[in-house]
């Protein structure tokens, strides 16, 4: 299941949860090819490990959010793009052509050692 973040309170439980469990977080564009091959891929691994927490803010629809959620992070805002996190923290992330399940498969797998 992947929940939608849409508000800034959205986003503070995805960070609160992932003191629990990995959070994912995918910055899709609704209007970029390359996103609808990466959410497709972010599908994949969802299916495949369910296991973990997932979410999705709309880079378009969603933009002051989105770009807000880049400050929070420090992590330099893109879509499509899937962050990490950790602990509260963002703690790994991606963009682009490098979304694959098998990249997300292995931030999780070495990034979080109890999910090995």
């Amino acid at each position: 299941m992947v929940h939608s973040c849409k508000t800034l309170a959205d986003f503070e439980q995805l960070q609160q949860n992932s003191y629990h469990k990995p959070v994912f977080l995918f910055k899709h564009s609704s209007i970029c090819p390359v996103s609808s091959r990466a959410w497709q891929e972010f599908k994949q691994f969802l299916s495949a490990n369910p296991t973990y927490e997932y979410w999705r803010v709309l880079a378009v629809e969603d933009r002051a959010l989105s770009r807000q959620i880049a400050e929070i992070c420090g992590v330099t805002h893109q879509s499509p793009q899937v962050i990490l996190f950790h602990q509260g923290q963002a703690i790994w992330h991606q963009s682009h052509l490098y979304i694959t399940s098998e990249a997300l498969l292995q931030a999780v797998q070495s990034l979080i050692p109890s999910t090995r």
